[in-house]
């Protein structure tokens, strides 16, 4: 970030947490699934969350859309 040089630098916040997290160990790495297997070769599947419904569906741009 560009402070004039009388002020002190401040970290941006996005990276703050850095700072104070630095005594932890790093978090363990999550699954990774593939949207293939996550859809199973459908356009769209139905993912029950919580008690609620939601819906992953693949555009034919090839995104993804996650609607409740």
């Amino acid at each position: 970030m560009n402070q004039p040089p009388d002020q002190p630098q401040t970290q941006h916040p996005a990276t703050a947490w850095r700072r104070e997290t630095t005594n932890f160990a790093p978090p363990e790495r999550s699954p990774v699934w593939t949207s293939h297997t996550l859809l199973g070769g459908q356009k769209a599947v139905a993912i029950e969350h919580n008690g609620a419904l939601y819906r992953l569906q693949s555009t034919r741009a090839g995104k993804l859309i996650l609607t409740k």
